[in-house]
Order: structure tokens, then C-alpha cells, then sequence
């Protein structure tokens, strides 16, 4: 190859090569450009995703989506403040098989389930929540503390048949509470002190729970209208000043109460409505005061341990229509002026069975024939279904706790009316259902 054809073909490749490089370095260039592109898209796209995520629904501001309420969404600052309690409550409960919660959403907490409203003393254009009833909800949660005492307005809490644990919490900030029902749950430990100081409180519930130990005696002293405490695992003496309290329905069944009934219950005589002792570790002898208790119409004191005869005082309880004494160590005479309110009275039902009576008076006969005296497993000759005579030997055999007998009747008992009712109709009394509040208090909400 010549010299000259041999420059012009390098010349020519050279040419080429500055040509491919430049080629190259464009599209390098280019290339880099769509690369970045895409990942600066999918971080915008990451930063929207987030935002409408956390915010209120991919990215839907205002007042679209599930963006949190804010305080102006609400009717009035109370409101907004309660929807944020109820909604860290809401965090907390562990089951829901009614799906309650599943209405506590919104900026209107006075249309959430179980919550109602109504405006306070203080700020009577203001409505906010007022009470709560989660009355057979069956809601499962270990506390309602942060709850109910951060509703500075709320008034009664009605919560039976749950499953809340614990114990009450300090209420005393809310100025204006009165009603507390917690019975049949699950919370424990000793009586809930915090209800103690709560100056309006008139109803306290706390039946079928697990709370043990002793009851203090300023319980007694609060200006309560009803107190339930039936079903727990309390287990001292009843207190002293127990009749100073001004409650109309008294229940302390199926406890483990022990000692005498306070002769101080005669200073309820013109409140206590209905009392239940039944089903404690109560001993000691019937105290005559008991007779003074002149609107009573439920007396229950059946399965103890009490001893001694009925005080002649009974035949006062002119309002009675349930008088229990059943399964007790009593003994004696079953008075004569007992039988009687069944016919000067209102007396529709006597259970005496399980004690060892050995004699009834002569208005009672009338009253065993017609059902509203029941006189089985006692020591009474010539009865039917009575004990083996060697275990009313027994009985009898053993010493006695001394029972003072007052032969003084402190009242005047009525005369018989001229057309008393008969037999017939005093068996309809007796088998007639009556809605007496205390012995409703025997029963769960929940039908158990």
C-alpha cells in the first residue's frame, strides 16, 4: 500500500473513532438522565402514599377521609376532650363481641353507643357526656382508670356485666357524680376506698365482683340510697353503726359476714325499705331493735348461724311481706303475734324451716295450711317433715349462747280485722311474684 492511502486510512478511522466517542458520551448522558427519573417519581409518589396514610387518606386534607378530628369539628371544646378520652380507652379494650366501638368514631360523642349527653350546672349551654351505660356490653378491659375519672362531667357510670378488671379509680374531681354500678365483672382487691369521699354519691353497686377483706364503717355514714354489695368475698363483723345508714335497699348476701346483726339497725327504721343478710357467717341472738325497722317490707337473714328465739318485737313490722329466718340455729316458741301480721299486716311469706322450733302459736297453724308459713325441719311434735328426734336431742344437749327475752311489745298490735282474708287469699298472696328491688340484686343482669 502506498504511503499516501495508508494516512488517508488512518485518518479516516481516526475520524470514525472521535465520531463513536462523542455518540457514546451522549447517550451515556441521556441514559443517566432516565434513569434518575423514575426514582425521583417513586420518591414523590412514597412522600404522597405517606401523606395520605398518616394524614386522612392519601392526601385527601381538609375535611375529607379519616384525617383525626380537630377541635373545631366538635360541637364544643367538652366534646372534642372527651372524644380524645374515649378514644384512648377505646385502645385499651381487649373485646368487643357486640362491636360497640365500632360507633365510638366521628366528631359527635353524644351519638356514640352507650354514652349520653346533657349540660352541666356550670356551662348550661355546653352539653357534654353526662353518663355512661355499658349495661350488658360485655366489653373486656384491665382498667377503667383514665377513663371515667378524665370525664370531669360525667354523673353516673352504669357498667354491669362486663368484664372490666381492677379497681375504681379517685373520682372525687367529678363534681357531679352519683351513681356508680360496676356488679358483675371481674374487679378485685379491697373495698374500692376512692367512692368514699364522693359527697353526692346516692347508688353504689358493686354486687358480683372478686373484692375482699373488710367494709369501712364511714360507708355507713354516706347519704347513699341503695348499696349492693352481695356476691364479693367480704368476710368481718358487720359494723357498729351500720343502722346509720340511710339507704332503703341494703344487700350484703353471700358474703362471709360474721358476728351479731348491729343493734344499731333500729336507727334505719324509717328508711330501710328491704335488707339482705342471708347466706353469711352470722351468729349471735336476733336483736330485738329489729323489730323497730317500721317500713321494712323485705327481712332476710336465712343461712346462718344466728341462735336464740324471735323476739316478740317482730310482731311490729307491720310493712313486712318477706320475712326470712330460715336455715339458723333458732329455737323456741314461733310467736303467735308473727303469725299474726299475715292478717293485721302485709306479711305474705315466713320461712322458719331448717331451725329447731318446737312450738308455733295458734294464729300460725292457719298460716302453715295456706302455705305463707313454712315450718319444715324443725322440732315441732306431731308435725310433718320434721327432724329426727335424735338430732333435736342433740341440739338441744348443747350449750346455749344466752338470749335476752323481752316480754315488752313496743307498739300496739292491731286487732285482727273483723273480715280477715282467707286462707285462699293469703296463699295468693304468698305465690304472687313481687318485684322487690333487693332480691333482684341476687341475679346477674345477664340472666346468670
Amino acid at each position: 500500500m502506498a504511503v499516501g492511502e495508508c494516512c488517508y486510512f488512518r485518518i479516516k478511522l481516526l475520524l470514525l473513532l472521535i465520531l463513536f466517542l462523542h455518540r457514546s458520551s451522549f447517550l451515556l448522558a441521556h441514559s443517566s438522565t432516565s434513569l434518575q427519573t423514575p426514582q425521583r417519581e417513586t420518591i414523590e409518589i412514597g412522600v404522597g402514599t405517606g401523606s395520605g396514610i398518616g394524614g386522612g387518606g392519601g392526601g385527601g386534607g381538609g375535611g375529607g377521609g379519616g384525617r383525626d378530628p380537630q377541635p373545631s369539628d366538635f360541637p364544643n371544646p367538652k366534646q372534642y376532650y372527651a372524644y380524645i378520652v374515649i378514644q384512648r380507652f377505646k385502645k385499651t379494650i381487649t373485646c368487643d363481641p357486640n362491636n360497640v366501638t365500632g360507633t365510638w368514631v366521628g366528631n359527635l360523642p353524644c351519638t356514640y353507643q352507650g354514652f349520653y349527653c346533657e349540660a352541666p350546672p356550670d356551662s348550661p349551654n355546653t352539653p357534654t357526656i353526662a353518663s355512661v351505660d355499658f349495661n350488658g356490653f360485655h366489653l373486656c378491659a384491665p382498667t377503667i382508670a383514665g377513663f371515667i375519672d378524665q370525664l370531669p362531667d360525667l354523673a353516673l357510670f352504669h357498667a354491669n356485666s362486663n368484664n372490666f378488671t381492677g379497681t375504681i379509680p379517685d373520682l372525687t374531681p367529678l363534681q357531679y357524680f352519683y351513681e356508680l354500678d360496676v356488679s358483675n365483672n371481674n374487679m378485685s382487691g379491697s373495698f374500692p376506698g376512692n367512692v368514699l369521699p364522693l359527697a353526692n354519691l346516692t347508688f353504689l353497686d358493686l354486687r358480683f365482683n372478686l373484692f375482699a377483706g373488710t367494709v369501712p364503717s364511714s360507708i355507713f355514714n354516706i347519704a347513699l340510697d341503695v348499696l349492693f354489695l352481695n356476691n364479693n368475698n367480704f368476710n368481718q363483723p358487720l359494723p357498729a353503726n351500720l343502722g346509720y345508714t340511710t339507704v332503703a335497699y341494703l344487700t350484703l348476701a353471700n358474703n362471709g359476714f360474721t358476728g351479731p346483726i348491729p343493734k344499731s339497725i333500729s336507727k334505719a327504721g324509717s328508711t330501710l325499705l328491704e335488707v339482705l343478710f342471708l347466706n353469711n357467717r352470722l351468729s349471735g341472738c336476733l336483736p330485738y331493735e329489729i323489730g323497730l325497722l317500721s317500713e321494712a317490707t323485705v327481712f332476710d337473714a336465712g343461712f346462718n348461724q344466728i341462735t336464740g328465739p324471735i323476739p316478740l318485737s317482730f310482731g311490729c313490722l307491720q310493712k313486712v311481706e318477706q320475712l326470712n329466718l330460715a336455715g339458723n340455729f333458732l329455737y323456741g316458741n314461733v310467736p303467735d303475734v308473727v303469725c299474726r301480721l299475715a292478717k293485721t299486716g302485709q306479711l305474705a311469706n315466713l320461712s322458719l324451716s331448717g331451725n329447731y322450733f318446737t312450738w308455733i302459736g295458734h294464729s300460725c297453724w292457719e298460716l302453715v295450711k295456706s302455705g305463707v308459713l313454712d315450718v319444715r325441719q324443725n322440732c315441732i311434735p306431731g308435725f310433718p317433715e320434721q327432724r329426727h328426734p335424735a338430732e333435736c336431742w342433740w341440739f338441744f344437749a348443747q350449750p346455749k349462747h344466752y338470749c335476752p327475752f323481752l316480754h315488752f311489745i313496743p307498739c300496739e298490735c292491731p286487732v285482727p280485722p273483723a273480715t280477715p282474708r282467707t286462707p285462699e287469699a293469703m296463699q295468693r298472696q304468698a305465690e304472687a311474684p313481687h318485684p322487690y328491688t333487693a332480691y333482684k340484686a341476687l341475679h346477674r343482669r345477664d340472666g346468670n
